[in-house]
């Protein structure tokens, strides 16, 4: 099932999205709806299907969900490890440790749905960076017994100058308006046959003119979603709806950071495609 959040009588209501338009959900934004499938025991999409209306309505798309927390992961992919370890001229540095060894992931907390933006909305640009960059990733939505609930598309908006200035200003880079992105709606995992093996792909266009292009398949992911879960929740309950973004295996370089006015655009064939216009903040 596809879940979307549109635009309702000066609100925000969940629906499935269907052929057409939307199937509006009385009563329910995507957040609540997660959890109150997860007091009734039941998947989203079941709860969802009891509770839409049957007629089509065609709306104004939002954000799919405005998480209660958003959590990011580093260095699951080798070419962000690797890339890490460059920006502090090191070789097999403490990115690449991280990346490799089977202890635990790199988990960071991104925000709130304070810093959530959504298709179409502006990503930020920190005005104190000259290297803020996209991070494409897969994002999973679990519920607060760590449930996988939904998948998604997000950016992980980051001043990679910031960071490789001094790695403990990582908060810094990671965290300030604008700096997340979600959508373009959640798709529930019984639609996603394997998870493992999604072609992701990231644009950015400045005008006509595309200043970068990539790609790469969720398969290089270095650990397993569940493990990510795993380590986040330990000793750490989070709140239903929680976001977690899995790391980029796409990295834009300095020659393609973002400009205000450029265009991302974050693409999965399964789950769709999330753009937003870049401004700075």
């Amino acid at each position: 099932m596809r879940l979307a959040q549109v635009r309702n009588g000066g609100g925000l209501a969940a629906a499935i999205e269907t052929a057409g338009g939307y199937r509006l959900i009385p009563g329910h934004t995507t957040a609540s709806l997660i959890a109150a499938a997860e007091a009734a025991h039941k998947p989203p999409a079941d709860f969802a299907a009891e509770a839409a209306e049957d007629r089509v309505t065609v709306a104004e798309p939002s954000i799919p969900i405005q998480p209660a927390e958003v959590w990011a992961c580093g260095c699951t992919y080798a070419p962000s490890a690797d890339f890490r370890d460059g920006e502090l001229g090191t070789r097999d540095g403490m990115y690449s440790y991280v990346h490799k060894t089977e202890n635990r992931p790199e988990i960071f907390f991104k925000g709130t749905a304070r810093v959530c933006v959504g298709p179409g909305e502006k990503i930020g640009i920190r005005r104190d960076s000259t290297f803020t960059a996209p991070e494409p990733e897969l994002g999973i939505v679990i519920n607060s017994q760590g449930e996988i609930v939904a998948y998604t598309l997000g950016n992980d908006v980051s001043a990679w100058d910031i960071e490789r200035e001094n790695a403990l200003y990582l908060p810094q880079s990671k965290v300030y308006d604008a700096c997340c992105a979600l959508g373009p709606v959640l798709v529930t995992p019984d639609e996603i046959a394997d998870p493992y093996k999604l072609r992701m792909s990231c644009t950015i266009t400045r005008g006509a003119r595309t200043t970068f292009a990539g790609s790469v398949s969720t398969g290089k992911l270095r650990r397993k979603l569940e493990d990510l879960v795993h380590y986040l929740t330990a000793s750490n309950r989070v709140p239903t709806p929680t976001v977690i973004l899995t790391g980029t295996g796409i990295i834009v370089e300095q020659d393609a950071a973002l400009a205000e006015g450029d265009v991302c655009s974050i693409a999965v064939p399964e789950i769709g495609t999330l753009a937003n216009p870049a401004a700075l903040v």
